[in-house]
């Protein structure tokens, strides 16, 4: 694919549409518009825009689509596949100054929100209200709303109240042409025509640029408790999982952590816990609801289930500091192993009664070409992110043999009836991989609708597909 190189009068236009605050070409600012938090890649665009509403985000795609230059939307690049990397240089289009909350319609539990605004300052204004919006990413307090609906970002809470397209009843769309749309109605039913909402959330911004978000919201939980449960095998901990669901008990959150995880978020963080020699991983759990001893009764099921697995003493964390430093030591994981080592992260998914054989295949493959795991995840959704450590693999191994060993990870997954990406998207870095969960006619459907949204492939290019 040729596309247009950006020249002078390509500059001036824009300027035009956004002005000269919101333009930037100097080469610090697209140092730093060039990477997102996907290893250590970097791709150099020719400027950056910073639009302030959909009307100038319509006016830079028709100019865009005629002249056939690329065009990047980006949030707060916190993603992990590489979906907001300009690998075809162009325009990169930041949605950050989209950035209010519209309304809280408190009679319909609604709100309507820009893509611009941070999750978890969304979470706190709803929450101000005694509403609830669950999806809850690590990232929860950087990332952007308008990135989590390009990814179907979920987090810990997507086990028991789902994921971002749970939550999406209708968006506000500029397509690569510039033509604005609504995808579908505020309501809660709709089966009226093709579901465009949801055909938006999790296309990584490659079918059009979100501009304005409706989400449903839901009664805030008014209570809370989180275990720490340690193992001395973690395939025990992971056949536990799904063990906690047999027994009837649905928490909020059910989160896998193996030790090195741990070990180097400590040395990351000022949290400090103590673990035993022999434990080699976690559980950290968490229950929600309004009445409290309901939510003691369900502690009780769980540890019950949990000590069948050789389970050792569980740490109960009932104060809000010390549910704070449980969480934030998990949500730290992620900086803490980048922060370590390069690395390559996968984000597999399968059936959560197979997470242990997945995982004890991870590691049998992580023997066969010579690397190291460091796994941890949503256990209670299937959900295991695997960093893949290079430590002192050399690197024609890593640039040769590791992809061979990804593919592997990929094709085991598939056959435990999983996919290769829960959460963080196929984006540019797992594209080679697509092949693995999708057969040619598939690939040349999901082909056809970018083409159908994207003749002229300006939108996002070189994602998902190869």
């Amino acid at each position: 694919m040729s596309y247009h190189k950006i020249n002078l009068d390509d500059l001036n236009f824009l300027t035009k549409i956004v002005g000269s605050d919101n333009i930037f070409s100097s080469e610090e600012v697209l140092q730093e518009y060039s990477h997102d938090e996907t290893e250590d890649l970097s791709f150099i665009p020719e400027t950056v825009v910073k639009p302030t509403d959909s009307i100038q985000i319509s006016e830079i795609m028709k100019y865009c689509n005629m002249k056939n230059i690329p065009v990047t939307p980006c949030g707060a690049r916190t993603g992990l596949s590489g979906g907001s990397l300009p690998v075809m240089s162009g325009v990169v289009l930041s949605t950050e100054k989209l950035n209010s909350i519209l309304e809280i319609d408190e009679r319909n539990l609604q709100s309507t929100v820009e893509p611009g605004v941070i999750n978890e300052v969304f979470q706190n204004a709803v929450k101000k209200k005694g509403l609830f919006y669950p999806p809850d990413p690590a990232s929860k307090g950087s990332c952007m709303l308008g990135g989590n609906i390009a990814e179907n970002a979920g987090g810990p809470k997507a086990l028991k109240y789902g994921v971002t397209k749970d939550y999406v009843l209708n968006l506000e769309v500029v397509l690569p042409s510039g033509e604005i749309i609504w995808t579908g109605a505020n309501v809660l039913k709709n089966a009226t025509g093709y579901n465009l909402t949801q055909l938006f959330v999790g296309s990584e911004g490659t079918l059009g640029i979100v501009t304005k978000i409706v989400f449903r919201l839901i009664p805030l939980p008014t209570k809370d408790i989180s275990l720490l449960a340690p193992f001395n095998c973690s395939e025990k901990a992971c056949e536990a999982v799904s063990a906690v669901f047999r027994q009837g008990v649905t928490p909020s959150a059910l989160e896998f952590i193996e030790r090195d995880a741990i070990l180097w978020t400590m040395k990351y963080t000022d949290i400090k816990i103590h673990i035993d020699d022999k434990t080699q991983s976690h559980l950290l759990i968490e229950v929600d609801g309004d009445d409290i001893d309901k939510l003691y009764k369900d502690c009780e099921k769980i540890a019950d289930v949990l000590q069948k697995f050789n389970c050792g003493e569980i740490l109960i964390a009932d104060s809000n500091s010390a549910k704070e430093n449980l969480w934030k030591l998990r949500r730290s994981v992620s900086e803490a192993v980048k922060s370590n080592s390069i690395y390559k992260e996968e984000d597999t998914v399968v059936p959560r009664a197979e997470l242990a054989r997945l995982l004890k295949g991870v590691k049998q493959i992580g023997v066969k070409y010579g690397f190291r795991s460091i796994c941890y995840g949503h256990a209670g959704d299937g959900n295991l992110h695997i960093n893949i450590i290079k430590g002192d693999m050399s690197d024609e191994n890593w640039n040769n043999e590791l992809p061979k060993g990804i593919r592997e990870i990929f094709e085991l997954t598939k056959y435990l009836g999983g996919t290769i990406s829960g959460e963080h998207g196929i984006g540019y870095v797992q594209k080679e991989y697509i092949d693995v969960v999708f057969s040619k006619k598939e690939i040349e459907l999901q082909k056809g609708v970018k083409k159908l949204f994207d003749p002229k492939y300006i939108l996002n290019p070189g994602k998902i597909f190869k």
